[in-house]
């Protein structure tokens, strides 16, 4: 049982909800559904300290952010967020569930960062009080939001604002997103997901190896054969874990490894949001692969000497001899993320390699 007992913990793990350990009352929520339920089931409970909130995830892919009360559709930095968790459209059982420690009688302010999800008005509260239709309406552009103070990172990404209109009524937002030095300008528009093809048959290599994503989108990355991971590193270790060599708590994204059949018709995916234009550095740790080149970029800065090519030679010369070992037999994904004090994330969810 992968149940992670902490204070202000979120846990996912293909369970029944029996096996789940009780230290209050549970409250179950619905995450999506068959036939395209954009929706939280129901939309906001009350729950004291204590008790746990049961998110099951069921069809398609949906996350269970939290996100502030002012911007119902951005990620609370620190928050918690169980990440995408894909799920076949047939399944009927055996859903994974996500599992929400209450720590304190303040509301808790969720969405779903699938792209366009929020925006229909898919969001969760718990605690709050006569505020959750503000707070809906908010996420679907039927009230004004208050703009958020520039801030600067450590990394130099900084936080702007841009204001723009929805079609909802003519009313004007303010919404916010990180740009990063030297990287392309965000612009407005619909979000896009990006296809990126992981291996294929005697093909060790990201198609496209480099990419360019703004604020908001999303990458999939489809499994082809034989046996290989999408797994976040940083510049300077291509072949290494970002949780193996982060000073700052970051552990980064991790699909684990994805046997694929040489006769296999579907393929399993694997997805991540975009939020801010920092680069994003990832290898397959499958054994050797790193050291060949197998690695992938998204907002690089081409213009600088931290550029795709640059990270690509250096895993070539490190010869991926940090890369981890390979496996052969695991289908799960399993992540351990650190996302502030106090706060902390672990999922395992079996891919079904099915997406929005």
């Amino acid at each position: 049982m992968f149940y992670n007992k902490r204070s202000a913990a979120l846990a996912l793990a293909v369970a029944s909800l029996a096996a789940i350990p009780a230290e209050g009352k549970n409250i179950s929520v619905t995450v999506g559904g068959p036939g395209g339920v954009v929706a939280f089931s129901p939309n906001q409970v009350t729950a004291d300290v204590g008790d746990l909130i049961l998110f099951e995830f069921q069809q398609k892919n949906h996350t269970a952010t939290q996100s502030s009360f002012e911007n119902p559709c951005v990620a609370l930095p620190g928050g918690f967020n169980s990440g995408f968790i894909p799920v076949d459209a047939t399944q009927t059982s055996n859903f994974p569930i996500g599992v929400l420690t209450v720590n304190t009688t303040d509301p808790y302010w969720v969405f779903c960062e699938q792209t366009g999800h929020c925006q229909q008005g898919m969001v969760f509260a718990i605690n709050p009080g006569n505020q959750f239709a503000a707070f809906q309406a908010a996420a679907t552009g039927n009230s004004s939001t208050t703009a958020a103070t520039a801030t600067a990172s450590a990394t130099g990404a900084v936080t702007v604002t841009a204001t723009v209109t929805v079609d909802n009524g003519g009313q004007t937002l303010t919404t916010t997103y990180g740009s990063y030095p030297g990287s392309a300008e965000p612009t407005s528009g619909t979000s896009q997901d990006h296809q990126v093809v992981v291996g294929g048959n005697g093909i060790i290599a990201f198609n496209p190896a480099n990419i360019t994503a703004q604020p908001g989108d999303t990458i999939t990355f489809q499994f082809q054969v034989k046996n290989h991971t999408v797994t976040q590193s940083n510049f300077a270790q291509p072949c290494r874990k970002l949780s193996d060599t982060s000073t700052t708590g970051q552990v980064g994204f991790n699909s684990g490894f994805m046997p694929v059949a040489a006769n296999a018709t579907t393929f399993p995916t694997f997805t991540i949001q975009v939020n801010d234009t920092a680069p994003i550095w990832a290898y397959c740790a499958q054994t050797g692969h790193c050291g060949q080149g197998m690695v992938f970029s998204a907002n690089a800065v081409e213009s600088g000497p931290n550029n795709f090519e640059a990270f690509k030679a250096l895993a070539i010369q490190q010869n991926g001899t940090s890369s981890n070992s390979s496996s052969t037999t695991s289908a799960a994904m399993s992540v351990n993320v650190n996302r502030g004090a106090g706060v902390a994330l672990s999922i395992v969810a079996m891919f079904f390699g099915f997406m929005l």
